[in-house]
């Protein structure tokens, strides 16, 4: 490759992104990345969806930097802090098979919007289980098209209906509508949801929401949408109560808090009344930062044998 210039995401950077990555040094790009995928952490994940994690775990990898970078982002240090480790698209692939070795129900990429170059490389043979495209919903139809047979279930956040914060939070006014039209594009892609014989998803679309404190009609905008898009049985929403405040939040006062029980008992109500029954919610302890995983780099380096 002599240069790749990205515009894989709804921002359009336009830029020459470098194929290796300079650790500590400025690299073009919102993202600032390379294209060389940067991982902070490879392992079995308990704490998604039911149906994605189920009883073995989700083959999880979380890669660094984000084209969203949220103020209140709970991974901050990988979103914005650049916490991770540079390998190659051959490790990437590796590390697909050593958690399908230890029993994953499928392989979640957390954030790879910035890698979708070396996502696709990754997957140019087909895994034996599904892999989950796991992501902040700020995508751009062509790179959702680029993945068509080699991703079978996407998860991507509707964190907003409402441009003002979209903008406000994550410096993405066209976020309502860069990610309403990648969802539908996604489930165009994919089709309805299908469980196996022990409730685990093995293709569709989840679509997840994070309530913000002081936001609920946003959240009830989320609900609408989903409501008037979808039908029952096409795709499972995931209410989330589980805001910490996190990154930048303390510069933001208004959401530098916990979301009360009064605003997840109206938005919980709103989901129910608004006739969606193919989903998830969220108990309150669900809001602690003992989910947040160690980004140290387990099972990012190929393991030395003694």
């Amino acid at each position: 490759m002599s240069e790749y210039i990205c515009n894989d995401c709804p921002r359009r950077c336009g830029v020459v992104r470098s194929q290796y990555y300079t650790p500590h040094a400025p690299m073009a790009g919102y993202c600032h990345t390379s294209l060389q995928p940067v991982v902070a952490r490879a392992a079995l994940h308990f704490w998604e969806e039911p149906c994605i994690s189920g009883t073995r775990g989700s083959g999880t990898v979380f890669f660094t930097s984000c084209n969203l970078r949220c103020c209140f982002c709970q991974n901050a240090s990988i979103s914005t802090g650049g916490t991770g480790i540079p390998i190659t698209v051959k490790r990437l692939r590796e590390i697909y098979g050593e958690l399908i070795a230890q029993g994953a129900h499928n392989i979640n990429l957390v954030t790879p919007t910035p890698y979708t170059w070396a996502v696709r490389q990754s997957l140019e043979q087909p895994l034996p289980v599904p892999v989950v495209y796991n992501c902040g919903g700020y995508e751009a139809p062509e790179t959702i098209d680029a993945l068509r047979g080699k991703v079978q279930i996407y998860l991507p956040d509707l964190k907003y209906m409402d441009s003002a914060l979209a903008k406000r939070y994550s410096g993405a006014a066209d976020y309502p509508q860069a990610a309403a039209e990648a969802i539908l594009r996604m489930y165009d892609q994919v089709g309805p949801y299908e469980l196996d014989d022990d409730g685990i998803l093995q293709k569709g679309v989840i679509i997840r929401h994070l309530i913000l404190p002081g936001c609920v009609e946003n959240t009830k905008a989320v609900i609408d949408w989903v409501r008037s898009h979808f039908a029952d049985g096409q795709v499972l929403f995931s209410l989330m109560r589980q805001y910490v405040p996190c990154g930048k939040a303390a510069d933001y006062p208004e959401i530098d808090r916990f979301l009360t029980d009064e605003e997840y008992d109206e938005a919980e109500q709103y989901l129910f009344d608004s006739g969606i029954e193919d989903g998830f919610v969220q108990e309150k302890d669900s809001a602690s930062e003992t989910f947040i995983p160690s980004f140290c780099g387990e099972g990012v380096l190929k393991s030395k044998k003694i």
